[in-house]
This record gives structure tokens, sequence and C-alpha cells, in this order.
């Protein structure tokens, strides 16, 4: 339900201000209007199942689609640089959407070994147990990708940088990797955002964003999107989005758009900040590791320096006594939250303990992939997200955190 017409705004700014939205054609409203309204008038010739539905349909039911949602879409789809985009309630609502559309009884998919928890531990038992062979593999080693596909490999699912570890993936490598198997790709880049990198560009076939983190950039709305060709996605919001269920809320959806329009201002910031707190993190004695993409500490930097345009708002780093530092953290810090999340505008900080997510999201079954692990995340690491204060004020709550 995406209306075609062309934005050939040059900058990303404008694009994140116009794409989609225009004065209200009845009251002249310059804002776009939230359309809350689950059902809407219709023709007496409209189907009653949402197999009849086209894509420039009027509006029957919001579960279908809804102007507001729609509205996000396209604004979405512009900043990619899509063809379309479906909405979700959350990034895994999309993600959900997207396996359950693609693979069947007898496929197999190629997922990286370390991504979103959710997608880690939903393809380590439930998508296995519908007869879909799943192999995890540290999709940043090409050779390994190459060798776990298969002839009926169907999905290559890679998120970079991937979460939590901060570790990339080459997109237009693997993209290459799963086009010669006549496997699809799906990109997770949500930690990236369109501001950094456009997968599609480099050869996926979708890319997924959780608008929960930067898109949205408050934390006060979940939401999820697919993007990628007009064909594949009209097929999968008919029989997946729609029939599952998970529908973005249209308030959820006109608090995202608002975020978007700062977007790209606020990813300049996010990056300024997080580069001047990892060289911060860096000269701490305390601190054994920083991974930021935009150090040139990052093992994969000059891959970061190649497909990113903006090195995000992410950090993580170790420290001796993971779990008691993090109690100290959470007792002193404040400006920072010790809270879950990211992307937001405020500093977030957790802690996430190896062995606990080694047993219960990443089943990493090679020495290789163990190696990896221990490379960016040792015993532990706390993941910071960086936000939107002052450089200055977030290095000062870290510096009276860490010292007694």
């Amino acid at each position: 339900m995406l209306n075609s017409k062309k934005y050939n705004f040059a900058g990303e700014q404008t694009k994140a201000i116009h794409a989609g939205e225009a004065p209200d054609a009845v009251t002249g409203a310059s804002a776009p209007n939230l359309v809350m309204s689950t059902t809407f008038v219709a023709d007496t010739d409209t189907g009653f199942s949402v197999e009849s539905m086209d894509e420039n349909d009027t509006w029957v039911y919001t579960r279908w689609g809804n102007p507001t949602v729609s509205q996000l879409e396209e604004k979405l789809a512009v900043l990619e640089n899509a063809e379309t985009a479906v909405a979700f309630a959350s990034g895994m609502g999309a993600i959900s959407a997207l396996l359950f559309h693609l693979l069947k009884a007898g496929d197999h998919a190629v997922i990286s070994d370390v991504a979103y928890a959710a997608l880690s531990e939903v393809t380590n038992e439930m998508i296995p147990q519908l007869g879909i062979e799943i192999t995890k593999v540290n999709t940043s080693d090409l050779e390994a990708v190459r060798k776990a596909m298969q002839p009926n490999t169907r999905l290559v699912y890679i998120e970079t940088p991937c979460n939590p570890l901060l570790r990339l993936t080459d997109i237009e490598a693997v993209a290459g990797i799963a086009r010669q198997s006549g496997a699809k790709l799906a990109v997770d880049s949500t930690f990236a955002t369109p501001v950094a990198t456009k997968p599609l560009e480099l050869g996926a076939d979708f890319v997924i964003h959780s608008l929960t983190k930067y898109l949205g950039g408050h934390g006060d709305a979940l939401g999820g999107a697919i993007l990628g060709k007009r064909e594949d996605l009209l097929s999968l919001r008919k029989k997946t989005a729609i029939r599952l269920g998970g529908s973005l809320s249209p308030f959820n959806a006109w608090l995202i758009m608002r975020g978007i329009a700062t977007f790209p201002i606020r990813m300049k910031i996010h990056q300024e900040n997080a580069l001047q707190v990892a060289a911060f993190l860096e000269r701490r004695p305390e601190i054994k590791k920083v991974i930021y993409p935009g150090l040139p500490s990052h093992p994969q930097h000059e891959l970061a320096r190649r497909q990113m345009k903006n090195f995000s708002g992410m950090i993580t780093f170790q420290m001796e006594n993971g779990r008691e530092q993090a109690a100290r953290f959470a007792g002193k810090l404040q400006i920072i939250h010790y809270a879950v999340s990211l992307g937001h505008h405020r500093s977030l900080l957790f802690y996430l303990n190896s062995d606990d997510l080694l047993k219960t999201s990443f089943r990493l079954s090679t020495r290789e992939q163990l190696q990896s692990w221990n490379c960016f995340a040792g015993e532990g690491l706390f993941r910071l997200s960086v936000g939107l204060e002052d450089a200055i004020d977030i290095i000062s709550d870290l510096r009276q955190a860490l010292e007694d």
C-alpha cells in the first residue's frame, strides 16, 4: 500500500524528514496524521480474505495495512534504498516472519553463530523442531560459510556488527556465496543502521531492523521491519506478516517516524561520543579490552572502514571480575542507566556473562568458534550503548564509577 512517489532527495537528513510524508489533503496538517482506527469503510466489492488484497487497494483493516504504518514503511524503504518495507510489532516479529516465510521442512539455513539472542534461541530449538536444518557458523569466516552451504540451503542469515560481540561480516562476499548456491541473504543491520550500511546495495535480499533501537531512538516504542524487493515482500506480507498477526501499532509507527526525523543527526553524535568514550576506556588500566569498529584496535577495522560510513554508538569492553564490576556500575552510575537495550538517546550499560550466554543463547560447537568468542568477549563483556549526552559527562560518569 505504499504510494508510487519517487524521492530524489540527495541527503539522508532530507529523506529522514520528508520521505513518506506530505501535508494532509483535507486539513493541511504539516505533521503526519496518527490513524488509530482498526477498520475502514470499504467498497462493496472488497474481499474478506487477504488473498484478494492488492498492494494499492484502499484500507480495510489495520492488521492488513494502516495509513500511518504505511507512511513509516515508505520512509524506511527510502532510507535503505529498498523497493518496499513491511513493519512489525518488534524486531523479533520481523525475524520470525522472515524465517517462517522462507523455510519449510527439508530446507537448510546457515545462521550466524552469534546474533541477537532471541534469534539464536529460536533457531536452536523451535525452527529445527519443524524439520528445518540449521547450521551455525562464524559468518566473518568466509570459508566456514562456504563449507556450510548445502544443495537445500534456502537462507543465509547474518548480523553485522553482531550483537553483542561487535564482530563484522563482509556482506558483499557472503552475498556472492549465497547467490552461487541459490540461497537468499538476510542481513540484520540494526547496529549499523542505514546511515552506516545499505546491505541491499551490497547484494543482500532482505534487510532487518529493530526499529526499537537507533531508528526510533528514544526507547519508547517497539517495532521491527523487513526491507527488500516488492515482489518478495508482497508475498511475505500476505502469507506471513498478516496471518501471524505481528502488526505494528499505528501509535508506535507514529512515534518511530517522529524519531526518524532526527535519525541521521543522532547517528553523527552517537559516533562522535562513542569514539571519545572508547578512547577513554582504552586508556584506563582497569579495562582489559575495548571493542569498537571505529578504533584501529578492532580486529576488523579495515572492513569497518570499507563497509560502514558511520561506526554507530555501540562499544563493548572487558574487565576482571565482571559480575562484581557490574554491581559496582549499577550502584554508582548517575547518567548512564544500567539497563538492557540500545540505540536510545540516553546511554545504557549492561553486563553479559560468557558462561551464561554460552549455556542459553549461543551453542558454539567448534574450537574456532570458541576462539573467536574469547577474542571478542573473554569471560564476559560490558555492552555500552553510548547516548547523546555530552561526551565529557558520559566519560566523567564512567570515571567516577571506576574509581574508589
